[in-house]
């Protein structure tokens, strides 16, 4: 159910007509009523990725930026997931705001941003997320939570209050849709699904059953 005093989606119809041919902008006019609605992260989105042999994982990441060219995240790319699309660059977003009934999936390759894009959004985070990043080797054992506050203290000792350098092992990814998937609750279950598939032409759009 809606939280208080924020707008519910549901029973708002979502027709080929009214949506329009650009994914984009719909996501981008979803992506903005959840940001004035004040959901909590409302750029939280669950990443699948699969192994070379299929073996699928997820994960939640945040979304830092969109557009035509694709959706970019930021993660340590030694991780798991980061191993898994460097064997198999195939992967799946999706968002669900809740109290809007609104869900998003989206499915396309994956690639690494430019060096200066990663930097650029590295130097921007809170210094401590910085240490963090530097010092963590994503997804593998650690001895105990003092090893790695140990390991921060002793990066933040070594630099002595200058800039943090982005580690090679950290960067953004970019996924480059090639299916949007928009789904709107509606009351009943009778929900509305819109499919848009990329192919030379442009996007093509196929209403699905719910």
């Amino acid at each position: 159910m809606p939280e208080p005093n924020q707008p519910s989606s549901t029973d708002t119809p979502l027709r080929e007509d009214a949506a329009g041919p650009d994914p984009i902008l719909i996501f981008r006019s979803w992506y903005e009523h959840a940001e004035r609605a004040r959901l909590h992260m409302p750029n939280a989105m669950v990443l699948a990725t699969a192994t070379r042999t299929g073996i699928p994982s997820a994960r939640v990441v945040l979304l830092k930026e969109f557009d035509a060219n694709g959706f970019v995240f930021f993660t340590n790319y030694l991780s798991r997931k980061g191993a898994e699309l460097s064997d198999n660059p195939n992967g799946a977003l999706l968002i669900f705001w809740t109290p809007l009934e609104r869900q998003v999936r989206m499915e396309g390759t994956v690639e690494k941003i430019s060096e200066e894009e990663s930097d650029r959004y590295f130097h921007s985070r809170p210094r401590v997320s910085q240490i963090s990043a530097a010092i963590s080797e994503q997804s593998l054992e650690v001895e105990s939570r003092q090893e790695l506050e140990r390991r921060a203290r002793d990066l933040e000792a070594h630099l002595a209050g200058k800039a943090v350098p982005r580690p090679m092992h950290w960067g953004g990814y970019r996924l480059r849709a090639r299916q949007i998937e928009f789904w709107q609750g509606r009351t009943g279950r009778l929900h509305d699904r819109l499919l848009y598939t990329l192919t030379h032409g442009g996007w093509i759009i196929t209403r699905l059953q719910p």
